[in-house]
């Protein structure tokens, strides 16, 4: 069964002439104990919910899953392996969800793998702890990751495997592929860490030195880890490429074709007769898990029927929410939420507005699994209800501690194991941190709210270092990412809104500390804050369109003002979503930015982004250096956010 994942790997890489089939040579034993021993799946279904989740962490290794999807019964066949990193074929270069059945998540960059297994082992223990009922356990799952050297020197595994073990998620169990060797060659000389102290240090349960060749060593492990009340590390000392006679232990076999010579000479070596891509008839019925897996799903599904028989409300909820439908009256809240901001017309921070707005939705959301990065009294995602998440102690508000890039690679394998809508925070300028995990709930398409407050030098006296210049417009570069700055607190209430009802990618919710004014609208005017772009002002035959988003709305409208006692009428368009806006039909977006009037944009960050509104003709108010450290009034004044800047822009584009 092994031998039958390590010819496979070694066939399809061949054929490509591109991949890494070392890794796949190398855990193939791991994986038989494991898929054959103690996976609970369905390969007919591969979304079943109470299913146990598989992430390849080390995603290079991609042979290896679409090896034991194919053998398992999944809907994967020779010719999809044939088809190793061509374009379009269900097995790309990395494991990609939604693209391959039964992969359930995008892995690659190192290291996310286990932090997306940290969000799902802990999605399984919230969703359990609200849902089970004595005699009811319909939700009871293992999370099951591979992960390697690669995956463990990344600054990422620390954050979240030091969050796993003091929330001590044991349904968490991870096989540490420890070869020794990495693309350098051997890791020894940059790669020495004490991993099981570690990991015991982080409260995990390890254990150490087992044999990753050796299938009975590997399933005593397994089955010993889910007897631990913490998450398990198992440690498989293995050799990579194992079976490549001339190759196996060393770097050039980790991510380049073995060659036909020492492709034959491993066929040998294994005694593995077959010619390439062929599996014996014998070795597909040992591996065959379709069997197997319908009767584990039949058998969960009765159980279900008997819960819902006994608990219907609570049946329906867990369905819905792992569907991803949103509850009745959602639109309703929305709209009413909206409706409050303009009665009570606050000045107040939007990353105030941005709190009333979780506040207003949160009750009848209890979907909602919101935090914050050491942050939560600056970014404000706490709510009346919310109940912070300890050890022991189920929550919907995580504090995650000073980890902004653990928080949102967590907050994908939330995201991605179903039954909450995660959202949680840092400051802007730590975007940063987080950029990778960002992308990748990006890739995902992913439901994942990322709150980012303290958006620019509005933040005053913290200096350069916190104040955000490049981070707005570098996150708008990012594909399938919703942005959302918004002005005041209408358009935080109608970006929350927009963010939780979108099915197919991430959102952030970019959020000023500053206090910041009510912008009166007409109901048309609101309606349009959806489309990402509207008109909030406009004076007959405009002569010039200020266009603006966030804090630098106050100062459009006053340059507005300014203009009109001038002589000049003017429109102003507030933007808070350039993402949302470009989706737009053309004639939306030619109602908005009419052609032919000149167009002055206003953001306090860097201008080279705003040139695709403006034209090389038009100008732009923002900031291309780093801000500095004084009250926020003195930097905008000093970095030319003045009524009278704009209003000399403004002119100069019109003449």
């Amino acid at each position: 069964m092994a031998n039958a994942i390590r010819a496979l790997a070694m066939d399809a890489v061949q054929k490509a002439n591109s991949g890494h089939p070392g890794m796949p040579m190398g855990m193939a034993d791991i994986a038989v104990a494991l898929w054959d021993g103690h996976y609970r799946h369905n390969p007919a279904n591969p979304k079943w919910a109470n299913r146990d989740r598989f992430l390849l962490s080390n995603g290079h290794g991609s042979m290896l899953h679409y090896a034991l999807l194919h053998l398992t019964g999944y809907a994967l066949t020779i010719d999809d392996l044939k088809s190793f990193r061509q374009l379009h074929s269900k097995t790309p270069g990395h494991p990609e969800v939604d693209i391959t059945p039964g992969v359930e998540t995008t892995t690659g960059p190192l290291g996310q793998g286990i932090a997306n297994a940290v969000g799902m082992a802990l999605s399984e223990y919230l969703l359990a702890a609200e849902f089970n009922r004595p005699g009811h356990d319909v939700v009871d799952h293992y999370t099951y990751a591979f992960l390697g050297d690669g995956c463990l020197m990344e600054g990422i595994s620390h954050e979240v495997c030091s969050l796993a073990g003091t929330l001590k998620l044991n349904k968490l169990i991870a096989l540490y592929d420890d070869n020794g060797i990495s693309i350098d060659g051997k890791v020894e000389g940059w790669f020495t860490d004490d991993t099981p102290q570690r990991f015991a240090s982080y409260g995990w349960n390890v254990i150490a030195d087992v044999d990753g060749h050796n299938v009975a060593a590997v399933d005593a492990a397994l089955t010993q880890a889910r007897t631990s009340d913490k998450p398990t590390l198992i440690c498989c000392k293995t050799i990579i490429g194992k079976g490549a006679p001339n190759l196996e232990g060393g770097d050039k076999v980790h991510g380049a074709a073995l060659g036909d010579t020492e492709i034959a000479a491993a066929r040998k070596n294994l005694l593995w007769d077959s010619i390439p891509f062929d599996i014996p008839a014998a070795v597909y019925t040992a591996w065959d898990a379709k069997e197997k897996g319908a009767a584990l799903e039949a058998t969960w599904n009765t159980g279900f029927d008997a819960y819902r028989a006994a608990f219907p409300l609570e049946a329906a909820e867990l369905e819905r929410r792992m569907q991803g439908d949103l509850p009745a009256g959602f639109e309703q809240n929305v709209a009413a939420a909206i409706a409050a901001c303009v009665d009570k017309k606050e000045n107040i921070a939007t990353r105030k507005a941005s709190q009333n707005a979780i506040q207003a939705l949160a009750p009848t959301l209890p979907e909602f699994l919101g935090g914050s990065a050491d942050l939560t009294g600056s970014n404000l995602t706490n709510w009346k209800e919310s109940i912070a998440l300890r050890s022991g102690k189920p929550g919907n508000h995580i504090n995650y501690g000073v980890r902004e890039f653990g928080m949102s690679a967590i907050m994908n394998g939330i995201a991605l194991h179903g039954g909450f809508i995660p959202f949680g925070a840092t400051f802007l300028t730590f975007s940063d941190y987080s950029r990778n995990a960002l992308r990748m709930a990006a890739l995902m398409k992913l439901r994942s709210i990322f709150v980012f407050t303290h958006d620019s030098i509005g933040l005053g006296e913290d200096g350069p270092t916190h104040q955000s210049i490049e981070h707005v417009s570098s996150l708008r570069l990012i594909p399938n990412l919703d942005n959302w700055r918004p002005c005041d607190t209408v358009e935080s209430a109608a970006a929350w809104g927009c963010a939780v009802r979108r099915k197919d990618g991430p959102s952030t919710l970019i959020f000023s500390r500053q206090n910041l004014p009510y912008q009166a609208r007409t109901g048309q005017q609101i309606a349009d804050i959806v489309r990402g772009g509207y008109v909030l002002q406009d004076e007959e035959n405009a002569k010039v369109i200020l266009i603006a988003t966030g804090s630098e709305i106050e100062l459009a409208v006053k340059a507005a003002a300014a203009l009109k006692e001038q002589g000049v009428p003017a429109r102003v368009v507030s933007m808070p979503s350039t993402d949302v806006f470009d989706r737009q039909d053309a004639a939306y977006k030619a109602s908005v930015l009419t052609r032919g009037t000149p167009r002055v944009a206003i953001e306090a960050g860097v201008t080279d982004f705003w040139y695709k509104y403006v034209g090389l003709e038009g100008a732009v108010v923002g900031i291309d250096t780093f801000g500095e450290s004084a009250p926020a009034p003195e930097l905008f004044n000093y970095f030319g956010f003045t009524v009278e800047n704009v209003v000399a822009k403004a002119k100069l584009v019109m003449a």
